[in-house]
């Protein structure tokens, strides 16, 4: 996958002080909104974001990104709803103390949704049938199978 924009924002008043990078890839299908909430989810669930660091504000980010607004403002807003965030008006947005177990499964059945939508619209768009995305899928998973096997040895 090529990365389209590699873009950094620096976390001035987080904790630790460390860069807050996030990738975007204009062109994989997946969501921008969607590839924010992930990347967010995923340094909570490693460590890299703990439980009461800020992150930057939605109009930050947004212009640092150079992403429309309302694209970081629903990320921001489904983190929220998923309790993974909470933004407190007039003091920021912060990562909460530890989310449901269930939430980061539900993000990560969604992305993989979006991506498997992604990649029918696009055979589809190229005339294959459905058995034969049916079949190059099965195929690949083969193939990934066996790499991962070798790997192992």
């Amino acid at each position: 996958m090529t990365m389209i924009q590699l873009v950094q924002f620096q976390k001035t008043e987080m904790n630790d002080k460390q860069p807050f990078s996030l990738q975007l890839d204009f062109r994989s299908g997946l969501p921008i909104y969607i590839q924010i909430m992930n990347q967010i989810e995923q340094r909570v669930i490693s460590g890299s974001l703990k439980p009461g660091d800020q992150l930057p504000t939605v109009r930050a980010l947004a212009l640092n990104l150079r992403v429309n607004f309302n694209t970081v403002a629903r990320a921001y807003r489904l983190l929220d709803e998923a309790r993974i965030i909470s933004t407190q008006q007039g003091r920021g947005t912060y990562i909460t103390e530890v989310p449901p177990a269930e939430v980061p499964e539900r993000l990560r059945r969604e992305s993989l949704q979006a991506l498997a939508q992604r990649y029918i619209s696009e055979a589809r768009r190229l005339n294959f049938s459905q058995r034969e995305i049916s079949q190059m899928v099965k195929d690949q998973l083969l193939v990934w199978k066996e790499t991962q096997h070798i790997e192992r040895e």
